[in-house]
């Protein structure tokens, strides 16, 4: 299994209303330290995929802003509050709230 596809296998399991960070994603699916892989790896992901990209976010809960994501930062917080997700005035998530946390070992 490629690198990328076991990312994208892990994302799949990320439930709606759920979000885990980049860090997390890439501890699961083996890939100690390399959360920036993880983000890479999404960014190559079309905003129509099967993957839910959008339910990615960094360390600190936040969405991470990149001017090369030509809008879809924006894009990013709108599918999370659509599945019910709430941001605080800062841009945050309550990670204790919405954090994934799988019940089965990978």
């Amino acid at each position: 299994m490629s690198t990328y596809t076991a990312i994208y296998a892990i994302v799949r399991q990320i439930p709606p209303g759920r979000v885990a960070t980049y860090g997390q994603v890439a501890d699961l699916a083996g890939l100690y330290g390399k959360a920036r892989l993880v983000g890479y790896a999404l960014y190559r992901v079309a905003p129509d995929s099967d993957i839910p990209w959008h339910r990615v976010i960094n360390a600190r809960g936040q969405v991470s802003e990149s001017p090369v994501r030509y809008g879809s930062d924006h894009l990013q917080r709108s599918l999370l509050e659509a599945e019910g997700v709430i941001f605080t005035a800062n841009g945050q998530i309550d990670l204790a709230q919405y954090r994934w946390q799988p019940s089965l070992p990978f």
